[in-house]
C-alpha cells in the first residue's frame, strides 16, 4: 500500500510534533505528501496551514510568526489560523482583502504535549478521536518524551513490528531477546470497535545494565504486555514486570510521505525518578528501537494490505496482530469506497 495515495487517511489525526517545537516560530512538516506549516495561533493554540502563500507560492515556513499569525518572508502577507489573509502590508490599512484571499487550514489541537492534525478542513470532523492516554498528567506516573524521528519505512511495517513476538530473539537478540527461545509466545486477541487489544506474556533477558528499568533482579524476567492498536497507525504497549513496576509505550506512526513515517513515542512509567532516571529509560528504549529502524528501513514500504494479491508476501501462525491490523485497513477503505493502492 502506498499510504500518502490513500485519501481517507487524510480524515484521521497524526501525530506532528511537540508543542515545545512550535515555541520559536513556524515550523514546516509533510504530512501524507503534503507540505503544511504549523505554528502558534494568538492564544497559544497550534494551528495548520498549507505551506503555500497564496501571493506567489512561496513556503510560510521560511516567515515569522506576528501577534498570533504567520507572516510570509516574501512580501510580508499575513495569515490567521483559518488561512485567511489578514495584512498585505503593500496596501493601505483602509483597503479591503478580498474574501477569497486564503490559503487551505487543515483541522489542529494540541493534545498530550503534541500538535496533531488532520487534512480536513476546519468545518469538517475527522473519522475517530485522538487515542486517549490517561496515565498523562495522571497523579502516581511521570510522562516522558522520548522520541519523535524520521524512519524510512511504511506505518504497516512498523505497526505489525510493534505486535510481532516472533522477531524478539533474533532483531533484539543483542537487549532483551531470549536466543534460546525463538518460538513466540501466543497472543490472546479481542476486537474493538477502534482495532484490537492483544495480550501475552513473553521471556525477556534482564542483565544488571537493565534491572532498574524492570525493577526485577533475576537474569530471565517476564513482561506481561498489553497491546492494542488503534486505527489508522497507533498503538499502546502496557509492559507489566513481576514487581508491578509498568512501562507504558505510545506510539504514533505518523505518514509522512509513501516511503517514510514519523515516530512518535511517548512513555509513561508508575515509579520515580529516584527508582529510574529518565535518561536510563530513553538510553534502553532508543537502544531497541534502533534494532527495529535497522531492519524495517529494509523492508519494502509499499506493504501489502489486500491479502487477496496471493505470492506477494507470505505469513506464518505468529504474523496473526499484523493480519488482523491488514484485515481492519482493508474494511476502513472498502467503506470509504477505495481500494488498496500499490505500485
Amino acid at each position: 500500500m502506498l499510504t500518502a495515495q490513500q485519501a481517507v487517511f487524510r480524515r484521521f489525526w497524526h501525530a506532528v510534533m511537540p508543542l515545545t517545537d512550535l515555541a520559536d516560530g513556524p515550523r514546516p512538516f509533510t504530512l501524507l505528501g503534503e507540505a503544511i506549516v504549523l505554528f502558534l495561533d494568538e492564544h497559544g493554540q497550534p494551528a495548520a496551514l498549507k505551506d503555500r502563500c497564496c501571493h506567489r507560492t512561496a513556503k510560510l515556513s521560511l516567515g515569522w510568526c506576528k501577534g498570533g499569525t504567520i507572516q510570509c518572508g516574501y512580501h510580508g502577507w499575513r495569515y490567521d489560523r483559518s488561512g485567511r489573509v489578514i495584512e498585505i502590508p503593500q496596501y493601505p490599512p483602509e483597503r479591503a482583502i478580498p474574501p477569497d484571499y486564503c490559503t487551505p487550514a487543515y483541522r489542529c489541537v494540541a493534545r498530550h504535549g503534541y500538535a496533531w492534525v488532520a487534512l480536513v478542513g476546519p468545518d469538517e470532523a475527522p473519522l475517530a478521536d485522538i487515542p486517549d492516554i490517561p496515565e498523562f498528567g495522571a497523579p502516581g506516573w511521570r510522562t516522558i518524551f522520548q522520541f519523535h524521528e524520521t524512519w524510512a519505512c511504511s506505518p504497516l511495517r512498523a505497526l505489525e513490528n510493534s505486535f510481532d513476538n516472533s522477531h524478539f530473539s533474533f532483531v533484539h537478540r543483542a537487549t532483551f531477546g531470549v536466543a534460546a527461545q525463538p518460538a513466540p509466545s501466543r497472543y490472546e486477541l479481542v476486537t474493538t470497535e477502534a482495532g484490537f487489544h492483544a495480550e501475552t506474556v513473553i521471556a525477556a533477558v534482564n542483565p544488571p545494565a537493565f534491572q532498574r528499568i524492570s525493577g526485577v533482579s533475576e537474569p530471565i524476567t517476564t513482561r506481561h504486555m498489553r497491546n492494542a492498536y488503534y486505527l489508522p497507525f497507533s498503538r499502546r504497549l502496557d509492559i507489566e514486570y513481576p514487581g508491578g513496576v509498568r512501562h507504558v509505550i505510545i506510539n504514533c506512526f505518523t505518514p509522512i510521505d509513501d516511503g517514510h513515517i514519523q515516530l512518535c513515542q511517548w512513555l509513561f512509567r508508575n515509579d520515580t525518578e529516584e527508582d529510574c532516571p529518565a535518561q536510563l529509560l530513553i538510553d534502553f528504549d532508543a537502544e531497541i528501537t534502533r534494532e527495529d529502524k535497522a531492519i524495517l528501513e529494509s523492508t519494502d514500504p509499499d506493504a501489502l494490505v489486500d491479502t487477496r494479491r496471493r505470492g506477494v508476501e507470505f505469513s506464518m501462525d505468529s504474523d496473526r496482530p499484523g493480519m488482523l491490523i491488514r484485515k481492519h485497513l482493508m474494511e476502513l477503505l472498502a467503506r470509504h469506497g477505495e481500494s488498496e493502492v500499490h505500485r
